[in-house]
C-alpha cells in the first residue's frame, strides 16, 4: 500500500519536470525565433536580389550569365567572405556587450567595423578593376573571361554597399532589434523585382539595366538603416560618431581576421568548385548549372545564416551575462529546429527539381544538368542546416580562429581533393565535384558538433568577461559621475 501510495506521489513530480522542460523549450523557443526570423527574412530578401538578378540575365543570354555566375560566385563570394568574416567580429563584441550591459560600447563596435571593413574594401578593390585578367590568369575562355570583367565593374557600388548592411545588422540583431532589417529587407525585394523587370524587360537595357537595378535595390536598404540608427531609435547604443572609435583598433583587426579567415575559407570552398568546373568539358554549361544549383542553395543557407545569427547573439548574450547552463541548453535548442527546417526544403529540392531549373534559365542542357545535380543539391541543403548553427555558436563565443583550421582542413585537404578526383580522374563531371563538396562539410559538420560538445562553457564565460573589460571604455556618464565623485 506505501509503495502505491510512493508511485502515485512520484506521477506528479515527473509530470512538473516535463512541463518545465517543454516551458524552457519554448520560452529558448521563442528567444532564438526573435533573432532568427528577422535575421532569415532580411537574408532572403538581400540573397533573393541576386538571384532575381540572376534569373533576369539567364534569360538575356548564356553568355551574360555564365560571367555573371562567375563574378558573383568568385570574385563577390571573395570579397564578401572577408567582409562578412571581418564583420562577425562585430557580432561577437556587440552581443557580449549586450548581455553584459555595456550599451554604450556597441556603437562604438559598429564604427570599428566600419573603418577596419571600408579599408579592406578598398585594397581589395583592384579584384574588381581588373577582372577579365583575373579570369584569363585562371584560365577561363576569353569570351566568358570578357563578359566577366564588363560585369565585376558593375559590382563595386553593390559591394560597397556591404560594409554598412553587414555590420548594421549585426549590431542590431545583438540588441534584438532586428525587426527593422527585416521589413527593410522585404521592401528591397519587393522594389527589385519590378525594377529589373522595368530595366531589363520593358526598356531592354540588357545587363547594364539588370546590375543598375541591384545597385539602387541594395542602397536602398543601406539608407533604411542608417535612418533608423541616426534618427534616434537607438538611443542607449549609438552616442553618435566617436573618436573612440580609432583607438583599441589593432585587437579589433586581429579578431576580425580570424574572423574572416573563418567565412572566407567557407566561402571560397565553393567559388573553388565553380573554377574546377570552368575547366571541364562544355565550361559554359558547367559553370552556369553548378551556379544555378549554388545560388538554390545558396538561398536556402540565407535561412540558416539567420540560425547563424541567432545561435550568435544567444551565446553571445548568455556569455555576457555569466551563464554558461543557458548556453548548453540553447544549442541543443538551435540545432534541433535548424535541423526540422533543413529536412523541409531539402524535400522541396528534391521534388521540385525541374521547376526549379526552368526558373533560371531557357537553355534545356543547362535545366538538364541542373535536374541531374538535384538529388545532390537536396543532400547539401540538409546539411546546411547543421553547420551554420554551430559556427554561429563559434562566432558568439570568439572562437573563429578554431573553427577557420577546421575549415582549411575540411574543405582544402579533404573535400577539393575528392571532388577534383571524381570530376577529372572517375570522370563524373560537375557531379564529382558536387560529391566532393560533400564530402567536405560533412567533415566540418561532425568536427564542429564534437567541437560544441568537448567546449568547456564555464572557461568561456570568463573568457568573454576578460575580453569585454580589456576593450572597455567609460561613458560619459561614468566619467562624469567619476568627476563629480572627485
Amino acid at each position: 500500500m506505501h509503495g502505491g501510495l510512493h508511485n502515485r506521489l512520484l506521477v506528479p513530480e515527473v509530470r512538473e519536470e516535463e512541463i518545465d522542460l517543454k516551458s524552457k523549450v519554448w520560452q529558448e523557443s521563442k528567444n532564438i525565433w526573435r533573432v532568427a526570423l528577422p535575421g532569415v527574412i532580411s537574408r532572403v530578401g538581400s540573397f533573393g536580389t541576386l538571384v532575381v538578378t540572376q534569373s533576369f540575365i539567364g534569360h538575356i543570354s548564356p553568355l551574360d550569365l555564365a560571367g555573371y555566375a562567375l563574378v558573383q560566385t568568385i570574385i563577390v563570394r571573395f570579397v564578401n567572405g572577408i567582409l562578412l568574416g571581418m564583420s562577425s567580429a562585430t557580432e561577437t563584441l556587440c552581443g557580449q556587450a549586450f548581455g553584459a550591459g555595456q550599451y554604450h560600447m556597441m556603437g562604438i563596435y559598429l564604427q570599428r567595423s566600419w573603418i577596419v571593413d571600408l579599408i579592406t574594401l578598398t585594397i581589395l578593390l583592384p579584384v574588381y578593376i581588373f577582372g577579365r585578367q583575373f579570369f584569363m590568369l585562371l584560365g577561363q575562355e576569353e569570351s566568358i573571361a570578357t563578359k566577366a570583367g564588363d560585369v565585376s565593374l558593375w559590382f563595386i557600388p553593390f559591394v560597397y554597399s556591404f560594409v554598412f548592411s553587414l555590420t548594421i545588422q549585426m549590431y542590431l540583431q545583438a540588441q534584438l532589434k532586428n525587426k527593422l532589417i527585416a521589413w527593410i529587407s522585404v521592401f528591397q525585394f519587393i522594389l527589385h523585382v519590378p525594377l529589373s523587370w522595368l530595366f531589363v524587360t520593358y526598356f531592354s537595357f540588357g545587363l547594364p539595366g539588370a546590375m543598375s537595378a541591384l545597385i539602387i535595390s541594395s542602397w536602398f536598404l543601406v539608407f533604411g538603416e542608417f535612418i533608423y540608427i541616426f534618427g534616434g531609435w537607438c538611443p542607449h547604443s549609438w552616442r553618435g560618431f566617436s573618436k573612440a572609435a580609432f583607438l583599441d583598433i589593432f585587437p579589433i583587426v586581429k579578431l576580425s581576421l580570424s574572423s574572416g579567415l573563418m567565412v572566407c575559407l567557407e566561402l571560397w570552398y565553393y567559388a573553388v568548385l565553380v573554377l574546377i568546373a570552368g575547366f571541364m568539358e562544355n565550361a559554359e554549361v558547367g559553370i552556369s548549372a553548378f551556379s544555378i544549383c549554388l545560388n538554390i542553395y545558396g538561398w536556402e543557407l540565407m535561412i540558416c545564416l539567420g540560425f547563424l545569427g541567432a545561435a550568435c547573439v544567444r551565446v553571445a548574450n548568455e556569455l555576457g551575462k555569466g551563464n554558461a547552463n543557458a548556453v548548453r541548453f540553447s544549442i541543443k535548442v538551435l540545432v534541433a529546429t535548424s535541423v526540422l527546417i533543413g529536412v523541409f526544403f531539402s524535400s522541396l529540392c528534391f521534388f521540385f527539381h525541374k521547376e526549379l531549373a526552368q526558373l533560371f534559365t531557357n537553355d534545356k542542357e543547362v535545366a538538364d544538368t541542373v535536374s541531374d545535380l538535384s538529388g545532390l543539391l537536396s543532400v547539401s541543403v540538409f546539411l546546411n542546416s547543421i553547420y551554420p548553427v554551430l559556427s554561429g555558436v563559434a562566432v558568439g563565443a570568439g572562437l573563429q580562429g578554431t573553427v577557420a583550421i577546421v575549415n582549411l582542413i575540411c574543405y582544402y585537404l579533404i573535400g577539393t581533393p575528392i571532388g577534383i578526383y571524381l570530376g577529372y580522374g572517375v570522370g563524373l563531371q560537375v557531379k564529382g565535384v558536387w560529391i566532393g563538396m560533400i564530402c567536405g562539410i560533412v567533415c566540418q559538420s561532425i568536427t564542429l558538433c564534437v567541437l560544441a560538445w568537448r567546449t568547456n562553457w564555464d572557461e568561456q564565460v570568463l573568457k568573454a568577461s576578460q575580453r569585454l573589460n580589456r576593450y572597455y571604455l567609460k561613458s560619459e556618464e561614468e566619467t562624469n559621475q567619476s568627476s563629480n565623485q572627485a
